[in-house]
């Protein structure tokens, strides 16, 4: 039996705006979402940190890689980190489409560039507060809703 071959994924999690207790949304949400469009084959979770241990053991038991942010307490930001590996994953022959989930319009020009490169860009963000410049910038939206 011959297997269809799937588009290889790379997904990149912005823990901050994303994994938050008040969307009520799990990590399998998003993971569920990125997935329809292939395989995940680099998986990665950005926090900071001060994340609590139970979230950084969860998103190890998905199995995704989580990449820790330092820096002093107010001015942690994971954006750079996440925006570095999924340049790294534009550059990489063998990912076809880069999903990012976040609902930052920082990066817009993220998306963009992944698209420039011709590769498939997905974003996977919340409803709520989300931009349009975003939106319009990725190749494919998921929205996910508050539970």
């Amino acid at each position: 039996m011959l297997f269809k071959q799937k588009k290889n994924i790379a997904l990149f999690v912005d823990g901050p705006n994303m994994l938050r207790k008040e969307f009520k949304f799990t990590l399998d949400d998003i993971i569920k979402r990125a997935s329809k469009y292939g395989r995940i084959v680099i998986g990665k979770v950005f926090l900071n940190q001060f994340a609590p241990e139970k979230l950084i053991e969860a998103v190890a038991n998905h199995g995704l890689e989580p990449v820790i942010a330092l820096g002093e307490k107010d001015d942690i930001d994971v954006d750079v980190a996440l925006a570095v590996h999924a340049m790294d994953a534009v550059h990489d022959a063998n990912i076809q489409i880069i999903a990012v989930a976040t609902r930052d319009a920082d990066f817009t020009p993220l998306l963009q560039k992944i698209k420039e490169r011709g590769k498939i860009a997905v974003l996977i963000a919340v409803k709520e507060a989300l931009g349009t410049s975003l939106m319009r910038a990725a190749d494919k939206v998921e929205l996910l809703k508050k539970k």
